[in-house]
């Protein structure tokens, strides 16, 4: 079937991780297939906004989905990583007993991770955990080797990116308005801003995938929002633990409890809390919860002090589980039994990043049984990011700016982010030009100024190298406008003449 204005074999709902990542499966083969993605980006719900763990797979019940595809993710993630050109790193994980009782939760672990297949597992004692982490409190710990960090939206990205070139459409602010079935294997999709038809609707929007179920009648799902708050730590004091570090995991909760997560880019994570709530758009921080973070870590690790905090923020779960009960439901990845060819994944939650690619090799496999699709032998794996220039050697760094100059002018002092690739997050492939993207795609803005000192010249480089009026730029897209006009360098200075003027006369009285 070939595509005709609107009309597409598959249309996804839902550009997070395991959206793109069935975008991305899919482009292997001759079928052609559209995103629709309410955001101004790719990755802005959960996919943005959790630890960026890559987990072994030791804390998912034996014999799940959830199981399955965690150790199958994390066994090949790595690879993944490195066709797409995302940063990846096997740092480890120690999951730490405070009180000998918790001993015993550490033995569970093991032993359930045993089965699902994780590979080096082991439990050791205080001089051990003292040696690999000598600035943390307990008197054992489960050691996983085989947990990794990664980026969780430049993975998003990058999966975007790469589908996108093998010719997956992307749709962006578009938001689903209603799912009507023309016939046994056809849908209209109404959105905000046209139509489309599509012979299979893939269901992959997380928080959301209730809400879409029930566009077509599907009733028997419920998600619950569950939020996780997060202190992040300054890049400084990165040399405060050279793992992930967790408590042993409480019977009933939503989470893993409130951990500590080095990230992929220096900083340190704190968090995340569990909090039911009943909104599906509360991002909110609280300061209450703040404090139980900063309490609750500094039980792990004493040192960490207030001031080593840069910024706050908080994510949600999209989980079956009720308050009332707790815990992890299984991943619900399966073909409709009463909606042919309308595939639902409900309560993606972690490690929903890490099973990302087993997730939609199932999805396209529940196709596949019934189209028996054509493999496309121009598939090309690999797609090329963004150039780190501070990541460069130093002769590296001389010869890049040689070639060209915009390296050599730093936007982002803190993340030490250059204007050349300012310009390219701006070029991205995907066409989005708000301040958030630019922030995923370059770290500008992601340092312990929080943009103080490069926000307006992000802003001065969108005016003058892509003819964006003031009024134009956005933070996030959707009418999100930052500014309501533009003064000239003249006028500016102008008024920073009469200030002055003004202050002397001050002075002088």
């Amino acid at each position: 079937m070939k595509t005709k204005n609107n009309r597409f074999d598959v249309v996804i709902i839902g550009a997070g991780v395991i959206g793109c990542a069935i975008a991305r499966e899919l482009s292997k083969y001759k079928v052609n297939v559209a995103v629709l993605e309410k955001e101004d980006d790719v990755g802005w719900g959960i996919s943005c906004r959790n630890s960026g763990v890559v987990h072994a797979g030791f804390n998912n019940k034996p014999g799940t989905l959830m199981a399955q595809f965690c150790v199958e993710g994390n066994k090949s993630f790595a690879e993944l990583c490195s066709q797409l050109d995302v940063p990846y790193k096997k740092i480890g994980k120690l999951v730490v007993a405070k009180k000998k009782e918790e001993i015993k939760g550490l033995q569970k672990l093991k032993q359930q991770g045993d089965t699902n297949g994780v590979d080096n597992l082991q439990i050791i004692d205080l001089n051990e955990v003292k040696r690999l982490e000598p600035n943390i409190e307990g008197i054992a710990a489960l050691y996983s080797p085989e947990t990794a960090i990664t980026s969780p939206y430049l993975l998003t990205i990058a999966l975007a990116e790469n589908a996108l070139d093998k010719g997956v459409s992307f749709f962006l602010n578009t938001e689903v308005k209603s799912i009507i079935r023309l016939n046994n294997s056809h849908f209209r999709i109404k959105t905000n801003k046209r139509e489309f038809t599509s012979s299979y609707v893939i269901n992959s929007t997380g928080i959301y995938s209730d809400y879409i179920a029930r566009m077509v009648g599907i009733n028997k799902y419920r998600i619950y929002p569950c939020r996780g708050e997060y202190h992040i730590l300054d890049k400084n004091v990165s040399w405060l633990i050279n793992h992930l570090v967790y408590p042993v995991p409480q019977a009933g909760v939503g989470g893993l409890g409130i951990h500590l997560t080095p990230t992929i880019d220096g900083n340190i994570l704190v968090g995340p809390s569990n909090e039911y709530i009943k909104s599906k758009d509360n991002l909110s921080v609280t300061s209450s919860v703040m404090k139980v973070l900063s309490s609750e870590a500094r039980e792990f690790l004493p040192l960490i002090s207030p001031g080593y905090i840069i910024r706050s923020y908080s994510g949600l779960r999209a989980k079956q589980a009720p308050s009332s009960e707790g815990g992890f439901w299984d991943f619900v990845i399966e073909e409709s039994g009463i909606v042919n060819n309308f595939i639902n994944l409900i309560g993606i939650e972690s490690p929903g990043l890490t099973a990302a690619q087993p997730i939609a090799k199932r999805v396209v496999e529940i196709i596949n049984k019934k189209e028996r699709l054509d493999f496309d032998p121009s598939f090309n794996p690999f797609r090329k990011g963004i150039l780190r220039f501070e990541e460069q050697n130093e002769e590296t760094k001389k010869t890049l700016i040689k070639q060209e100059p915009d390296y050599g002018e730093i936007v982002c002092r803190c993340e030490k982010v250059t204007k050349k690739e300012i310009l390219e997050a701006v070029n991205n492939p995907l066409g989005a030009r708000s301040l958030i993207s630019i922030k995923y795609r370059t770290r500008a803005m992601m340092g312990r100024c929080q943009g103080g000192y490069c926000q307006n010249r992000i802003m001065e480089i969108l005016r003058e190298s892509f003819k964006l009026s003031p009024q134009e730029i956005t933070l996030k897209g959707n009418n999100s406008y930052l500014l309501t006009g533009y003064r000239s360098n003249e006028v500016s200075k102008s008024c920073q003449k009469e200030k002055l003027l003004s202050l002397e006369e001050e002075l002088l009285v």
